[in-house]
């Protein structure tokens, strides 16, 4: 196991920690302070118990469990922190060029939400499967720790390096998303409707006001983080047997809600692909090569004779045979 990326990981979540109150210092930000600490206690708990097992009584799945665990409240917390903050520093929003992109594209998101409205068992579906993504994220956490503690930490650092992408991203060019564009159908059942959407706007317009993990919203429209975590527990899932398929068909399912539950551009879902790339580009850096399962070779290996046995058998051979020849 790589010594360094808990420790990479932990930085990595003390320093937008420390970004985050320090700005909120300067910029005279008011945060719902008793719900931060709260959650930071509990992290740094889960971190004393990850060090524990690291450390003192050894057992690097169990570390690699509580760690994690604790890195992704601690990094969830201040990456959100940090995105609310930039609201007062962002760009010009950009949701009627995406959508104008969508329609060059031949996307037209008005009349794929009115067919799934029409569908409504389809868009449970869906609804189900965008709704999913955080639990599955935890799930698989957990699922990896226990199974390659290594792997564990390299999908929280491409979590991580592919979140502060798209909040890079989104604090120079803005967006929420097709439903902050167009009205979805009346009564349909969405994760996110558009009372959330119209909230994303005014939040642009009017700046965050009390900041609390209670009432986060995901901000973030272009790249979809959403979609970025589907691909990004695609991919580590697959080295898991009997969850690779699942994985890849159910976040298969992610991707395609993810413009009809979570409102977003279609173009957004496609700008996913480049962020999880170089994120697992980055979080897969000296990393041991791995052989999996179907590419291990099999074949018996031959045990060859020496050279003088077999030259002597043939010797044998050949005496014995003239030997015949003569009697």
């Amino acid at each position: 196991m790589c010594p360094g990326l808990p420790l990479l990981l932990l930085a990595l979540a003390g320093i937008l920690a420390g970004i985050d109150g320090f700005w909120a210092v300067l910029g005279h930000f008011r945060l719902d302070l008793g719900a931060y600490l709260g959650s930071g206690l509990l992290a740094l708990l889960l971190v004393a118990g990850g060090c524990f097992y690291r450390r003192v009584r050894p057992d690097p799945r169990l570390a690699a469990m509580l760690l994690g665990t604790a890195f992704l409240i601690a990094f969830s917390l201040a990456a959100s922190v940090l995105n609310y903050f930039l609201l007062t520093r962002a760009g010009a929003r950009i949701d009627l060029q995406l959508a104008a992109l969508d329609r060059a594209i031949g996307f037209d998101w008005p009349h794929v939400m009115a067919w799934m409205a029409r569908h409504p068992a389809l868009n449970l579906a869906a609804k189900v499967a965008y709704s999913s993504m955080l639990p599955q994220v935890a799930l698989l956490t957990i699922i990896v720790a226990a199974k390659t503690p290594e792997q564990v930490y390299r999908f929280l650092l491409a979590l991580a390096l592919s979140a502060l992408l798209c909040i890079a991203v989104w604090s120079f060019a803005p967006s929420f998303g097709a439903f902050s564009v167009y009205p979805p159908p009346p009564q349909m059942a969405l994760a996110l409707d558009q009372a959330y959407a119209r909230e994303l706007v005014r939040l642009l317009h009017d700046g965050p006001g009390v900041i609390s993990p209670r009432e986060a919203k995901g901000l973030i429209g272009f790249p979809s983080y959403h979609a970025v975590l589907a691909l990004l527990v695609i991919w580590h899932a697959r080295r898991i047997p009997f969850l690779r398929w699942f994985a890849l068909l159910f976040n298969t399912a992610v991707l395609l809600a993810t413009p009809v539950q979570g409102g977003h551009h279609l173009v957004d879902v496609l700008a996913a692909f480049p962020v999880a790339a170089i994120a697992l580009f980055i979080a897969g850096l000296r990393e041991r090569p791995e052989k999996m399962p179907g590419l291990v070779n099999k074949m018996p290996r031959n045990d060859p004779t020496p050279a003088p046995q077999m030259v002597f058998r043939a010797a044998m051979e050949q005496k014995n045979g003239a030997q015949v020849v003569c009697d």
